[in-house]
């Protein structure tokens, strides 16, 4: 039994697919649906309602494309509004949070920093990963305000850039972190910079491929994986879709990826 229907994706704006491209590599054979909300973004430092009524917004479109699975592929919505989806919704709901018990096993001085939004920093769920990491592992907050826009502008290495990076990564480089994790999607297409920035023998913990075994299992329990041989679907859709945002996507994804508008009025 073979179940073809996409599996919807939804971000803030193309952090997500970060994600999408670890379920890619892992389920190549699923259609995806993604959708980001990048004529509102970013969300990390907006209110809860705020973004409650903007991810069930994307939720809303990605039922229309009839979707067997929804991944949040954002660790502030996630913090925010998986508890809420998974009561709601009779199909798989998969989130994303920063992964920092992997960092606290793989780190070899004892000290992690985990790069993140403000609003994930602050998250309950946040809280209780640290509270159940090993006492003897020092964890370090960095909020990282100004990365996730320059991701979205295709800015990688530009001299704002690094230097934004200079500002949160020499400090906890500084302090004895050895393991940095990255607590926004965002932030891995950052990688080689964050990288450069903080030297040799860094390691960086993404947590995207652990979300796509995640989505694996979800699916492969109640037999929705898909095992067709054909070619699978991608589709790409975000509020105040434009040129510069399709050549963003094409910098992210392929270089033939079309990028569809999705309505900005679209309420739950």
């Amino acid at each position: 039994m073979t179940d073809t229907r996409p599996v919807g994706i939804l971000d803030s704006g193309f952090g997500g697919l970060s994600v999408a491209r670890a379920v890619a590599e892992l389920l190549p054979q699923e259609n995806l649906v993604y959708a980001a909300d990048c004529g509102f973004a970013p969300w990390g430092d907006r209110t809860d309602d705020f973004i409650l009524e903007r991810t069930h917004a994307l939720v809303s479109h990605l039922l229309r494309k009839d979707v067997k699975a929804i991944v949040i592929a954002c660790n502030t919505a996630t913090a925010v509004c998986a508890e809420s989806l998974r009561a709601e919704l009779s199909m798989p709901v998969v989130g994303i949070e920063p992964a920092v018990l992997p960092g606290a096993r793989t780190t070899r001085t004892g000290i992690i920093g985990v790069m993140a939004t403000t609003k994930t920093l602050a998250s309950a769920k946040y809280r209780h990963l640290k509270s159940i990491a090993p006492k003897e592992v020092r964890i370090i907050d960095c909020p990282c305000p100004g990365l996730m826009d320059c991701v979205e502008a295709g800015e990688f290495r530009t001299p704002h850039t690094m230097a934004l990076l200079r500002e949160y990564v020499e400090p906890l480089v500084e302090a004895g972190a050895d393991t940095l994790v990255l607590g926004c999607t965002h932030y891995p297409f950052l990688s080689d910079a964050i990288r450069l920035t903080a030297g040799p023998g860094i390691r960086l913990i993404d947590p995207a491929p652990a979300v796509a075994r995640q989505l694996k299992r979800r699916l492969d329990e109640p037999g929705l994986l898909n095992d067709t041989k054909k070619a699978p679907a991608r589709i790409f859709c975000t509020t105040d879709a434009n040129e510069a945002r399709e050549r963003i996507l094409r910098l992210l994804w392929t270089d033939n990826a079309v990028l569809q508008k999705l309505d900005g009025s679209v309420r739950p």
